[in-house]
């Protein structure tokens, strides 16, 4: 490994090898350790969109709830999962698929097109015009909204999906999906997902779809890879310390440097940069 390989690997947190159900563990008792840490709190938020993070983000937050329930009957925590369709999503059933899966403590749909399209005419009503990439982050920034808002009622915290072939890209929206209180699977490639997947017995559907944030209206359902230039295959090997091919190692650790301030907090007076 070159010299920002290690810096990255070491970064990610990412293992060469895992044993799924040790991970699975690892997730939910990191969960169930900040509810008790926090006795104010009810639970979890996220949003389910019917692909692979969000599928196993959310149920591993069930599992977590589901066995702070059984080992005390103090109060009742509980799980929600949040739909956040932008009018139709073209893979709807995929999410009912993830929410039988899940078993959430609740649900809710909200379609977010209305707020968005307002922000976007406003913003256009001033002489901002909005192009189709910058609206899909505004779609991403209003479904964090509407998690936040949820959460705030139930007195929970919001989940994220981020993990670590995602957090080495920046493939996320700053504010948006990158938003969040607390990320359960970041430490975990790709691959290493879909092994958690399948220990908890996921329709295989779900994890085998080919992977896309569908935020853009020119380029609907456009495949994560095809927008990144490069595999999952090639990062999460490069995440594990493996050799990978030199074009792809390239487009890598250009998109780790071109996306550092998405994984750094505000800067201040008192920090460097």
């Amino acid at each position: 490994m070159n010299t920002l390989q290690k810096e990255i690997v070491e970064e990610m947190k990412v293992k060469p090898v895992i044993d799924p159900k040790e991970e699975i563990r690892i997730s939910i008792d990191f969960l169930k350790n900040y509810l008790k840490k926090h006795p104010f709190l009810n639970g979890f938020v996220l949003g389910i969109s019917g692909g692979q993070d969000s599928t196993l983000t959310g149920k591993l937050a069930q599992l977590a709830i589901n066995e702070l329930n059984e080992e005390q009957s103090e109060k009742k925590y509980i799980f929600v999962a949040v739909r956040l369709p932008y009018g139709v999503q073209m893979d709807e059933d995929d999410c009912q698929l993830a929410l039988q899966f899940i078993q959430p403590t609740e649900t809710y749909t909200v379609n977010v097109k209305a707020a968005v399209d307002a922000s976007v005419a406003t913003l256009k009503s001033v002489g901002i015009e909005l192009t189709d990439f910058a609206k899909g982050n505004e779609k991403a920034r209003e479904r964090m909204k509407v998690q936040y808002s949820i959460a705030a009622m139930k007195g929970c915290v919001v989940l994220g999906t981020d993990h670590s072939a995602e957090a080495i890209t920046g493939f996320y929206t700053k504010y948006g999906d990158g938003g969040a209180d607390l990320t359960p699977i970041f430490r975990l490639n790709k691959r290493q997902g879909k092994m958690l997947l399948k220990e908890l017995n996921c329709p295989p559907k779900l994890y085998e779809k080919i992977p896309t944030a569908d935020l853009e209206e020119d380029r609907p359902q456009l495949a994560d890879e095809v927008a990144l230039g490069v595999t999952y295959d090639d990062i999460d090997d490069y995440l594990e310390g493996k050799e990978i091919n030199a074009d792809s190692q390239s487009k890598i650790e250009a998109w780790f440097n071109k996306s550092r301030h998405k994984r750094q907090m505000p800067y201040t007076v008192f920090d460097q940069f």
